[in-house]
């Protein structure tokens, strides 16, 4: 088990499985072994062994390459559904077992993720502390005096600990962000309505996102290509925008800033610290800071709590409220309870007051690519927050409570730590459909900053031209078709010309999925590589390539050009995509040099030069 746990980053165990190092039943086996003490307060429910066997054995029957998530495991927030366990929502009374996962989660596991049980969570999730559960105060996983922050507690800390490789939460007002920046993780919100909530207990309904947590961007991206879509269960579901602004690629962007006096750190004067310092780091990755209003944003924060969505959280859970009130806890009673003093009419009017400070708001994105802020301002013990749970938690949604009121994606990134240990995070916000510029930006932040991953010992060493920079099938112009090159076709490299002068258009630098090997093949000039899939029972490698955009018009030229033993098939990504891109005939190896362990033609040509 040593040797297993704790878990790294989603690529590091595909490529074990992919060696034939672990089987996804040997993980699991050590998961449950890790989890049977759970002196941190992570889990509610834990599935039984027998069960993680069945999803383990499940997943085992198939191909990798069938799988873009073959094998890993993750935790569920306990607001989320997972057939045939109980939702419990941090409170026992409410319990319910569920015969369908939530649509979400179905996806996840369809594409062989193995779900290892359901999480802590502040109670109906209300609350960015972590400490208003009666399963516990979730702990923090660098230091266990100071809260996980919340509501996704349980789900943050599994993945900072390493027993999951990333995990399920929920984001309304702060729940995924804060205890992702408190365990030093990436939180993923994604645009409101990408990922279902059908089959999730609601807070507010018309706000709730489900939050995605791990440990880099990439694996945020990884998981969003499997997870989103739209859903028709799903009242708020939207289908996902082209947005052709991909700043976080950008040599130079723009980031706004709020203003000095609008900045709070709360008395924390590390947090502060380490703010300016990651302005300084985006700053030498090519962005300019501009100084912007934030009051709109504050005063859209303030309408959720102290406005009339109160209301919403109360309609979410009526009949239980008024049965049931006594069965839940303070102060989680107390700000449902609220609801009373507002009526019809001050729904109306909130809803007015926040039209007008959107547009207020909406203005920056016409000097600005995106936001920065602390995700929090500072961090609490469990003692003080327990002493004082509503206004140190109201600190801890300052930066975050105004997201899903205005629309706008976010992602919390880990940026250093604090001198006494604990980890500080900042957060990157832009308007609805930036998802992938933004994960592209917190990837490179993540590579500048080569932080540990979560509370384990491995380091994060990020390549951004390894990102899978996943760009999503309803984004393919009409007409056009992708195509992976992974030789002379490269960038730079000899028959790269052949894609430019037919417009070519390069989308992104990733990986195969890992069930590939690859030839340096015999004769040239141009010397070209042979990609070929493996067999089931063969050891296959996952190997850098482009993926190009090229009209149908022209691809028709392009592929007459090919000679063999070089072909046109299909091809799976790391994310799970699948492309057009060169392939070779099994008989063209057989006196070829596999260089499949080095992983890129570019590679193998710096060999040789040397």
């Amino acid at each position: 088990m040593d040797d297993i746990l704790p878990l790294g980053n989603i690529p590091c165990l595909l490529q074990r499985y992919a060696s034939g190092e672990l089987k996804p039943s040997q993980v699991v086996r050590a998961v449950h072994a890790q989890i049977l003490n759970d002196d941190d307060h992570i889990w509610i429910h834990k599935l039984s062994l027998e069960s993680l066997l069945r999803y383990a054995h499940a997943v085992e029957a198939k191909a990798m390459a069938a799988l873009p998530l073959y094998g890993i495991p993750f935790a569920i927030k306990d607001n989320i559904d997972l057939a045939g366990v109980p939702t419990t929502v941090a409170c026992p009374a409410f319990s319910y077992t569920p015969e369908c996962s939530a649509t979400v989660v179905q996806k996840l596991i369809e594409a062989g993720a193995i779900p290892i049980g359901k999480t802590n969570l502040d109670q109906f999730a209300s609350g960015l502390n972590g400490t208003r559960s009666p399963y516990g105060a979730c702990r923090n996983a660098f230091n266990p005096e100071y809260i996980s922050g919340g509501s996704s507690s349980g789900s943050a800390v599994a993945v900072a600990k390493g027993l999951v490789s990333f995990s399920l939460g929920t984001d309304t007002a702060g729940s995924g962000r804060v205890p992702a920046a408190f365990n030093n993780l990436v939180g993923y919100k994604p645009t409101p309505g990408w990922l279902s909530t059908h089959g999730i207990v609601p807070a507010c309904r018309s706000l709730d996102c489900v939050a995605i947590l791990t440990f880099t961007a990439a694996d945020a991206v990884r998981i969003s290509a499997v997870a989103a879509g739209y859903d028709a269960k799903d009242i708020y579901s939207r289908e996902r925008k082209i947005c052709g602004n991909d700043f976080g690629v950008a040599q130079h962007f723009r980031f706004g800033i709020p203003y000095n006096h609008q900045l709070q750190f709360f008395g924390n004067n590390e947090s502060e610290r380490l703010f300016w310092a990651s302005v300084t780091q985006l700053q030498a990755l090519g962005g300019e800071a501009v100084e912007i209003d934030f009051d709109p944003f504050l005063e859209t924060a303030r309408l959720l709590y102290e406005g009339p969505w109160v209301a919403e959280r109360y309609a979410a859970m009526q009949a239980f409220f008024e049965e049931n009130g006594d069965q839940i806890i303070s102060p989680v009673r107390e700000i449902i309870a609220g609801a009373a003093q507002y009526s019809a009419a001050d729904a109306y009017t909130g809803l007015y007051r926040l039209r007008q400070l959107k547009r207020q708001a909406d203005r920056i994105w016409n000097n600005v690519d995106c936001l920065l802020t602390p995700t929090t301002g500072t961090i609490y013990t469990i003692q003080a927050m327990q002493q004082d749970p509503v206004g140190l938690n109201a600190n801890l949604g300052y930066y975050t409570n105004f997201m899903n009121l205005l629309k706008y994606v976010a992602v919390a990134v880990p940026a250093g730590f604090q001198s006494d240990g604990l980890p500080f995070g900042i957060t990157l916000a832009a308007p609805s459909h930036q998802d992938h510029a933004l994960l592209h930006l917190a990837g490179r932040i993540q590579q500048a900053y080569a932080l540990p991953l979560g509370a384990t010992d491995a380091i994060s060493t990020i390549d951004t031209a390894q990102l899978d920079n996943y760009v999503p099938p309803e984004t393919l112009k009409p007409d056009f078709v992708r195509l992976a090159v992974c030789g002379a076709h490269l960038s730079g490299l000899p028959l790269n010309s052949q894609l430019t002068a037919r417009q070519g258009k390069l989308l992104t630098c990733t990986r195969t999925s890992p069930d590939y090997k690859l030839y340096a093949l015999r004769g040239g000039p141009p010397y070209r590589p042979g990609l070929v899939h493996v067999k089931e029972d063969e050891q296959g490698f996952a190997i850098e390539v482009e993926v190009w955009e090229i009209s149908m018009r022209e691809f028709g030229s392009f592929v007459a050009g090919i000679p063999k033993p070089l072909g046109i098939g299909t091809i799976s990504l790391a994310s799970g995509e699948e492309v057009l891109g060169f392939l070779c005939e099994d008989y063209a190896v057989e006196n070829a040099i596999d260089i499949s362990k080095i992983g890129a033609w570019r590679k193998h040509l710096e060999q040789l030069n040397r």
